[in-house]
């Protein structure tokens, strides 16, 4: 892996982490489609910058959580923070342990170029048709148990590439109603704790490659997570205001224009 090869994969994955268009399917396509050699332990690194991100832009937002979570269990006093802590907590159990457990197989059977583009593609019109025909009616700071759950629980089908996290949560939340840039928000918040226990979990697997790499190795490893950071944080910030009035048409219409490229490719091949 060359160091522009990290720096183009770290921008990738901070544009396709949190926009509702799916990483694991650009991550995978990109290196396929030039040939790249790209550690497995890339994936989840690059994923550890825009987690930063996250933790990062919502800082204050996370401070509060954790403080009001912490408040409702000890000092029994209820806030819409501590609500949202504990709806967190619960709606990251379902997607985390289905994900633990279908981590491989996803590997071994469904990160093929061909399975990746229709999911793009059917994805790509389910969010357009949910977005466009469902009501904005709950905001963030109102969203119900119910809700929430759901809207985690929807990560389970995130291990197929092509789907995209931000993009089956996204869509749970219109499909309840919630606004669009509160679900955003809410999605963005949800994929924090998923994230980490990812990065926690492959920790082995980047002791090893820093074990085994050169010094322009290690940079390359660097510059994709300092990439992925710093594109993730633009784009937080991008899309909470360009949800306030627009809509998720544009990341509808750009997944099916990927997925028709991706199986023109496989089918020229």
């Amino acid at each position: 892996m060359t160091i522009i090869q990290a720096i183009i994969l770290g921008i990738v994955q901070g544009l396709t982490e949190l926009l509702p268009i799916s990483s694991s399917a650009h991550l995978f396509l990109i290196p396929w489609t030039f040939n790249w050699d790209i550690p497995a332990s890339f994936d989840v690194a690059l994923h550890f910058g825009t987690l930063l991100a996250i933790g990062i832009f919502f800082f204050k937002d996370w401070i509060a959580l954790i403080k009001g979570g912490y408040n409702i269990v000890v000092k029994r006093e209820k806030t819409t923070e501590g609500r949202m802590f504990w709806y967190i907590v619960l709606a990251t159990i379902p997607g985390g342990i289905i994900g633990f457990i279908l981590d491989h197989f996803m590997e071994d059977y469904l990160t093929k170029p061909m399975i990746i583009a229709i999911a793009l593609i059917i994805m790509g019109i389910i969010l357009y048709l949910v977005d466009k025909n469902c009501k904005s009616k709950t905001e963030y700071k109102d969203m119900t148990l119910k809700q929430t759950f759901l809207i985690g629980l929807s990560q389970c089908l995130a291990f197929i590439p092509g789907v995209s996290r931000s993009g089956i949560t996204m869509t749970a939340g219109r499909v309840m109603g919630v606004k669009r840039e509160s679900v955003a928000k809410y999605s963005f918040m949800l994929s924090g704790p998923i994230v980490l226990a990812a990065t926690i979990f492959k920790l082995g697997d980047f002791i090893e490659y820093f074990a085994m790499a050169d010094i322009a190795g290690i940079i390359a490893f660097a510059m994709g997570v300092i990439m992925s950071f710093i594109v993730g944080i633009l784009v937080i910030k991008f899309l909470l205001e360009y949800l306030k009035k627009g809509s998720f048409k544009i990341f509808a219409i750009y997944r099916i224009i990927i997925g028709i490229a991706v199986i023109a490719i496989c089918l020229m091949r």
